[in-house]
């Protein structure tokens, strides 16, 4: 009989959700806008710290709205996280513009500042000044967040963040999505909370987020006829979605720390080694023999990484030749979920001819590394079960 499936990360309801979609329902509020957008936008200012918040239908076009607030238009460069989702990259497509990937450092995973700072000088000396710079924390995990702002300032370049991952994650107690002149949060099925589908554009720029609404409502002009002057996109999130939004706020913090107890739990049941010895031209560079050969990514002094998903390398040459694609197949093997990290987008296809700066570390990266299943609503047993099969395997 085949064992129930463990997903990487499933939806986790928190109860209350109900309560404000019954009463979205009963004001008839079933069209987009009402009480429950209001509450949501001002429940994530609340959380996070930022002036303002618009929520949207997805963190991708949160990513869209933020470009065109920075003015990026056909023709421009982004520099853009190569280390990342496909749905960072891609509204720099949709603006017409082109990105420069720069790869990640091996502290955080996240852009490399001083790759970054060279692309900048290489591209304003013999190209154009990108028009923006787009940072993501990845994993959860947050970036070298603050030399990248001072690059930017520096350059004078707007900083986008890219917190889809890492609601709830925070450096020296700040949290992430305060950073960018403008941030991103995602609400996808998988995320640390969930609308099904949805995002959020947040700012402490009133201006900016009051424009962000009007794009987002299909650009309607302030008249009683249906009236457009600029293009505008159907990206406002519905009063419906919102009400999830507001039930899944009240549990935020219990689904960080059911995330965090997840990544110790492997950490201490696979003999993990923290990643203290880097990467290096897209090797491992080991100092110390580890006991089983899977490393986790240390969070930095002062860094509080959420966990959303639990991140693991695992190096054949202290596994006894078992790579991470052999414990991502014993996985599935007893139904388990797993995923390789992302594969960068300086390999993508749809982004073979975008100017790239490297170092190796996100080929590394992609090559060793394995997402676990890092679900809120994972119990003792299903964690068992993961551990158990990659016990195996490495023991084989």
């Amino acid at each position: 009989m085949t064992k129930p499936r463990i997903y990487l990360s499933s939806p986790h309801m928190g109860g209350e959700e109900l309560n404000y979609i019954h009463d979205a329902f009963e004001k008839n509020w079933i069209a987009p806008l009402g009480d429950n957008v209001n509450g949501f936008e001002e429940d994530l200012q609340r959380y996070t710290g930022r002036e303002h918040a618009a929520v949207v239908t997805s963190g991708t076009a949160a990513v869209h709205l933020a470009l065109m607030l920075c003015g990026v238009e056909t023709g421009d460069e982004v520099i853009c996280q190569s280390f990342t989702f496909a749905a960072t990259a891609n509204p720099i497509r949709y603006q017409g513009a082109t990105p420069v990937f720069i790869d990640s450092e091996p502290e955080t995973w996240n852009m490399d500042p001083e790759l970054l700072e060279a692309a900048i000088d290489d591209r304003m000396k013999n190209w154009k000044k990108p028009k923006a710079i787009v940072v993501v924390h990845l994993y959860g995990m947050p970036a070298k967040i603050e030399r990248i702002l001072e690059i930017g300032e520096k350059y004078d370049i707007p900083v986008i963040e890219d917190a889809a991952e890492a609601l709830g994650s925070s450096i020296d107690g700040r949290r992430c999505g305060t950073f960018g002149k403008l941030s991103v949060l995602s609400f996808n099925g998988n995320k640390i909370i969930t609308t099904s589908g949805g995002g959020a554009l947040l700012s402490d720029d009133e201006k900016l987020i009051k424009k962000a609404r009007f794009l987002a409502t299909q650009a309607r002009d302030d008249a009683p006829h249906y009236q457009h002057s600029e293009l505008g996109y159907n990206y406002r999130m519905s009063n419906i979605v919102a009400g999830i939004g507001r039930g899944q706020m009240k549990v935020l913090e219990e689904r960080v720390e059911a995330r965090r107890a997840n990544h110790y739990f492997y950490f201490e049941e696979l003999n993990g080694e923290w990643l203290e010895c880097g990467i290096q031209n897209s090797e491992f560079r080991i100092q110390n023999s580890s006991k089983s050969g899977i490393y986790f990514l240390k969070e930095p002094e002062n860094y509080k990484s959420n966990r959303w998903l639990t991140t693991v390398l695992v190096n054949p040459k202290e596994t006894g030749g078992v790579t991470r694609e052999d414990i991502r197949q014993a996985l599935e093997e007893q139904n388990i979920e797993s995923r390789p990290l992302w594969k960068p987008m300086h390999l993508q296809p749809l982004y073979e001819d975008a100017p790239h700066y490297g170092n190796g570390v996100s080929d590394a990266l992609f090559e060793y590394g394995l997402c676990l299943p890092s679900g809120s609503n994972m119990t003792d047993y299903d964690r068992e079960r993961v551990v158990s099969a990659i016990k195996k395997i490495l023991n084989r």
